[in-house]
């Protein structure tokens, strides 16, 4: 099942430095963080604080394409994750015909933004923040090298990650700022 959700925040993992963005259900608490590369993380946070540089970036050369070609980006849908990485497709409609297609999710984030488009996870992907607990194992997550869409660096399997995420609290991401 689809869960709307929202970019809650941007950073820097305070005990990787590596760029991290965190989701949140629109509707709810559940949190999906996912590592991403430097030059998304810029674009994300260009688009949400509004900067508009003097010629096109990547992913509003993206956009331009799409509607010039006559499309508009109806959804975002971030589906599964496999071997530690994350996919996403974009949902496309041009003459009410629907085109998926196939994406990272940090781009499909950036993208979406710029269409004011909404955001969808896959529900099972989203983890309960917990509330007080010190849990040691919880800061002992490292993401890949920068540019990675995944959180950790050996090989697990999708149920050891959504194990491990589940451990995780807002608080072990270390201070964000947009």
């Amino acid at each position: 099942m689809m869960v709307e959700v929202v970019v809650a925040k941007l950073g820097i993992d305070g005990t990787t430095n590596a760029y991290v963005v965190i989701l949140q259900e629109k509707e709810g608490s559940r949190l999906l963080p996912i590592w991403i590369a430097q030059p998304e993380a810029e674009s994300i946070v260009l688009q949400m604080k509004h900067v508009r540089r003097e010629r096109p970036m990547t992913h509003d050369l993206a956009k331009n394409i799409v509607v010039g070609l006559g499309a508009t980006l109806r959804r975002v849908h971030i589906t599964k994750v496999e071997k530690n990485t994350y996919f996403a497709e974009l949902h496309l409609v041009r003459d009410e015909h629907l085109v998926q297609v196939d994406a990272r999710p940090s781009d499909s984030i950036a993208i979406a933004l710029r269409f004011g488009a909404p955001i969808f996870a896959e529900s099972s992907l989203l983890i309960e923040p917990e509330g007080d607990g010190d849990d040691e194992d919880a800061t002992d997550i490292t993401p890949d090298a920068p540019g990675g869409e995944s959180g950790t660096t050996g090989p697990m399997s999708a149920e050891e990650l959504k194990e491990h995420l589940e451990k995780l609290r807002p608080e072990d991401f270390g201070k964000f700022s947009l």
